[in-house]
């Protein structure tokens, strides 16, 4: 996405969206929180040829593409393709961001006192999931090699749990404040993913079906994804023939703000449109899909 000029109200992460209608401006007022405007979608995605896809794909790597890496480069191809998804709304006001980007967690150690580590990613126009697949792979092999956070946000975090509790309260108060007029420094906001466009949990990698994961009211994501188990489901064909398809459960929750109902299934019908043609994770994300909705 090319950088435009920022003007008086933009903020360094994102462009003030103006001339907005009167209903999002109002509402942006009267109900500020994002956790006060959140919204639920649930819905079983058709995974049947992307397993094909990847079947064929995974012959000749010395690394696994998995499911999850094709789904966020869908995630980002959509969010390429309806700007409106890439919006967040804080201190009363509409901002677009000034790149697309998709965080998530990866467990270090698959134990229950294995630590967590934050992880972002920031697409580019000429990716497609081979780049974006490399990335998270060689991402989280680096974050395995260390049991404990080496650095980042995770560090942050840690130093922040250090401070007495009177001490810390007030930080976190005037980083709030700091949070709501844009002006948090980028040590704070970097490798944080309350300040991506998509927060994804893969629920799958520790075999678990989707859930719906609540918003913050701190930073700007208005955008929370889960990624439930690949399955085998009976589903219903176009043609009213019922047939077992791998199938895997989403759950979803947006700040309504950013976008109407239509605009969200319209959104939706994208990332189904991209796991029946998963060829599309073959194009640079700047190339559009040629996707006609109907």
């Amino acid at each position: 996405m090319g950088k435009q000029r920022r003007k008086w109200g933009d903020r360094k992460d994102g462009r003030r969206v103006r001339n907005t209608p009167g209903l999002q401006t109002v509402m942006a007022h009267l109900m500020p929180n994002r956790t006060d405007n959140e919204v639920y979608l649930h819905d079983v995605i058709d995974a049947t040829e992307l397993v094909r896809y990847l079947e064929k794909k995974n012959e000749n790597l010395d690394y696994k593409i998995t499911l999850f890496h094709c789904a966020i480069t869908g995630l980002a191809r959509m969010v390429r393709e309806r700007p409106l998804m890439n919006r967040f709304i804080q201190g009363h006001r509409i901002y677009e961001r000034n790149e697309i980007s998709l965080s998530f967690v990866c467990k270090r150690r698959f134990s229950d006192s294995g630590e967590e580590s934050l992880m972002v990613l920031v697409p580019k126009d000429t990716d497609t999931v081979n780049e974006i697949s490399r990335k998270i792979v060689g991402d989280v092999e680096e974050t395995r090699k260390s049991e404990h956070s080496t650095g980042g946000v995770d560090a942050l975090l840690d130093s922040f749990a250090k401070i007495p509790r009177p001490l810390l309260m007030l930080i976190i108060r005037i980083i709030r404040w700091l949070d709501f007029w844009g002006l948090n420094p980028d040590f704070l906001t970097e490798g944080d993913p309350n300040y991506t466009t998509i927060l994804c949990s893969n629920l799958g990698s520790i075999k678990c079906p989707a859930v719906y994961h609540h918003l913050n009211n701190y930073g700007t994501n208005s955008i929370m994804i889960t990624i439930g188990t690949l399955h085998k489901e009976e589903m219903l064909m176009p043609d009213g023939h019922k047939e077992i398809r791998d199938v895997v459960d989403v759950g979803a929750t947006l700040d309504e703000r950013i976008a109407d109902g239509f605009y969200f299934a319209r959104s939706l019908k994208l990332i189904k449109h991209i796991f029946t043609n998963p060829e599309l994770l073959e194009k640079p994300l700047g190339e559009s899909s040629g996707f006609e909705y109907h």
